[in-house]
């Protein structure tokens, strides 16, 4: 047993300075990331299950600064001390390092540590080329995400299974936490409105890890031509889906904590509204607001200037009138009544939403029944059958 041991794990010494010249030191397995049964390990942690898979094998990597280990070690410097063959990083919005605007176009590129091409998932080519796939052997998906249906590295997710399936490269999913936890919430997505901020017939919180809904996507056969990718699902450690999750790296530029993610999907309908909600601030999906509001119905304002992640926000320089819930207690649910409050309120109802509303709700009805002063609570009646219909199938692929 000593022995193997021995072989199998190491002091963590990390002392890494990546050159695009030169090769990377060794990093050693700490064997406290297989063995602790008290704190949450993600996929990449589950090393003893994926390296094996890699050795001897050319590697493409999907990620972006979320992909690191508990350690804080990024997966692609530790693959590439572990001598495995990296050979492309593909990026998805807001691109490998995370710095990139939201919607904003990432570019192809050369990562500066490491050396490695980057190939931009976001923009023209949302699916890996063949040509972009003939030098891998393998491909790794490792991004965090945060459980709403419009949060696009889903949508990537997709794109790099549908690849995968086309060109017969096996897929590695190192699994996440959803920080959403287990809600299951909001309107289906209607298949009329169809796009990168909503792919599939789904809620908007959809309650699964991203392995999980990897199998969810092979499963209901949502590839084109109801192809199937050689998936396999590597497993978080000591997790079930009622705990509670912190990420270890913002999974965007706007969303800095864990406050703005579990407020994430009812705040993001502001995205398509003439409201915001924190971008040029540093409260970012935390606050909303708009120079149309009443602002004798609200006693908080902001002023968005451009910062970090949000280079021209909207109503940049200009003072809204909104609430602050950087304090609000933890949210169970998808909640409607901000974006209903902003627009009983708002000066101009004709201008409220833009459209790109329809998008983001994936059905024409959310914004009839607001604008028609349906209730909360009747709204929410309406999606009860497609809520119970979606559990039951979503039974199937979960996996704690």
């Amino acid at each position: 047993m000593a022995i193997l041991i021995k072989k199998i794990t190491f002091i963590l010494l990390f002392s890494i300075s990546f050159q695009a010249s030169s090769a990377p030191s060794s990093i050693e397995i700490d064997p406290k990331l297989n063995n602790s049964k008290s704190v949450i390990k993600t996929g990449a942690d589950n090393i003893d299950k994926y390296l094996p898979l890699l050795k001897g094998k050319k590697v493409g990597i999907v990620t972006n600064q979320t992909g690191v280990l508990t350690t804080k070690v990024h997966l692609v410097d530790f693959l590439l001390g572990q001598k495995i063959n990296v050979q492309t990083i593909f990026a998805p919005e807001h691109g490998f390092r995370g710095t990139a605007d939201a919607g904003e176009h990432v570019v192809d590129g050369k990562d500066p540590k490491t050396g490695l091409s980057i190939i931009s998932l976001y923009g023209s080519n949302k699916k890996p080329k063949k040509e972009q796939l003939e030098a891998i052997d393998i491909m790794v998906f490792d991004l965090q995400d945060v459980g709403a249906r419009f949060y696009t590295y889903i949508s990537s997710l997709h794109y790099v299974m549908e690849a995968c399936a086309e060109n017969g490269i096996p897929l590695l999913v190192l699994d996440r936490p959803n920080p959403n936890g287990s809600i299951v919430d909001g309107p289906l997505l209607e298949k009329e409105f169809t796009s990168f901020v909503g792919m599939h017939p789904i809620p908007l919180l959809h309650g699964m890890t991203i392995g999980e809904y990897a199998q969810m996507i092979n499963g209901q056969k949502w590839l084109e031509n109801e192809s199937k990718c050689m998936l396999t699902v590597i497993p978080c450690l000591n997790y079930n889906r009622n705990m509670e999750y912190s990420i270890l790296e913002k999974p965007s530029p706007n969303l800095p904590n864990n406050q703005s993610i579990n407020l994430y999907a009812s705040l993001c309908f502001f995205e398509g509204t003439n409201v915001s909600m924190g971008r040029g601030t540093e409260k970012q999906f935390q606050i909303y607001g708009s120079p149309f509001l009443n602002k004798k119905s609200f006693d908080f304002s902001f002023t968005p200037k451009p910062n970090f992640g949000a280079k021209d926000p909207m109503h940049n320089g200009k003072e809204c009138f909104g609430e602050d819930l950087t304090s609000y207690p933890k949210l169970k649910r998808l909640e409607l009544k901000w974006l209903i409050k902003a627009y009983e309120n708002t000066s101009d109802k004709t201008k409220f939403f833009n459209g790109f509303f329809t998008k983001l709700a994936g059905t024409k009805k959310l914004q009839q029944q607001i604008e028609n002063g349906v209730s909360e609570n009747k709204i929410r009646k309406t999606w009860k059958n497609d809520l119970t219909t979606f559990k039951k199938m979503r039974k199937s692929y979960l996996i704690y």
